[in-house]
């Protein structure tokens, strides 16, 4: 038999909140009037009492939330629809999408990209919501349509009375999903600390690595197709939004020259990280405190991240 002290870790770090873990308990038979039970239900209100650190299953369900956008983005991209309705069920208020349609690719190449991301970030949809189970949030609302003219005006992209579709041609495609790719890596990278279960650890290891050679195809065909300019507009809003502090984002050209910067990081070579609360300041169009909503998620996430 499990000892209780693994039972008790096995269970706190696989749900999100306190009333997650009674519900797992009480599915499995142990939340009872027995010393097991009260021992295990005592240490879910111990935990609650300390919400500064968000549990490894808030963590996870942040990510699902920013994954649902990411596949829906581009499934409709690649494939003309969005994710299957089996995959957008789960605990607080599912939403629906508005925008998206299938982008009209010239090249087979592009066409091929496109598909190729889309199955991977459906597989991470499946993958998180597996690994959270009965805690996993459903997809929030999602705007694929005035979030992202909003995000151009903002960026300068394109001016105020203008429309940008990302889905209607390569081009506006790419910038698009370079919107979305190089906040994935910052993103991961900066829940890192916040996991500690190796299973866990390892799996976000894994879709960081995916969410990299996502954005280092992106960054690269932006700079073959010329679109440096409005690339490095997005780049320099993005960090904007983020709020105020050490600059976190780089565009893909540098100098005065255009030389190619493919790989962002930081003097060291490394990554940058974001805090959820940057992410969300990002994903919201909204930069600051306190927001709740907004952007590309009109209603805001599901779960307990989602207040910037």
């Amino acid at each position: 038999m499990f000892k209780k002290s693994l039972l008790v870790d096995m269970i706190n770090r696989s749900s999100e909140t306190p009333a997650d873990r009674r519900n797992f308990l009480r599915g499995m038979g142990l939340l009872s009037a027995g010393a097991v039970g009260a021992g295990l239900v005592g240490a879910s209100t111990a935990e609650s009492a300390s919400a500064a650190t968000p549990s490894e299953g808030s963590v996870l369900n942040f990510a699902l939330n920013l994954e649902y956008l990411e596949a829906e983005f581009y499934c409709y991209a690649a494939y003309g629809h969005g994710l299957a309705d089996a995959l957008a069920t789960g605990t607080g208020t599912q939403g629906g999408v508005t925008g998206g349609h299938r982008v009209p690719f010239k090249s087979k190449a592009m066409r091929y990209y496109a598909e190729e991301i889309a199955n991977d970030e459906i597989a991470h949809v499946k993958f998180l919501r597996s690994a959270l189970g009965s805690a996993a949030v459903s997809r929030p609302a999602i705007n694929l349509q005035e979030s992202f003219t909003g995000a151009a005006v903002a960026a300068g992209v394109i001016k105020q009375g203008e429309t940008f579709d990302p889905f209607s041609s390569e081009a506006f495609f790419l910038l698009g999903a370079f919107l979305f790719e190089d906040v994935g890596v910052t993103a991961y990278k900066g829940a890192a600390p916040l996991i500690s279960t190796p299973a866990y650890l390892e799996a976000a290891a894994g879709i960081l690595a995916v969410e990299a050679y996502h954005s280092g195809i992106v960054r690269t065909l932006l700079y073959e197709n010329g679109l440096d300019t409005p690339t490095n507009l997005i780049s320099d809003a993005r960090d904007s939004l983020d709020g105020a502090g050490a600059d976190k984002d780089q565009g893909i050209t540098v100098g005065s020259g255009g030389r190619a910067n493919l790989v962002p990081t930081d003097a060291n070579g490394i990554a940058f990280s974001r805090s959820p609360q940057e992410v969300l300041n990002i994903v919201y169009l909204t930069p600051g405190t306190g927001v709740t909503k907004g952007g590309f998620y009109p209603a805001g996430l599901n779960g307990e991240i989602a207040t910037s």
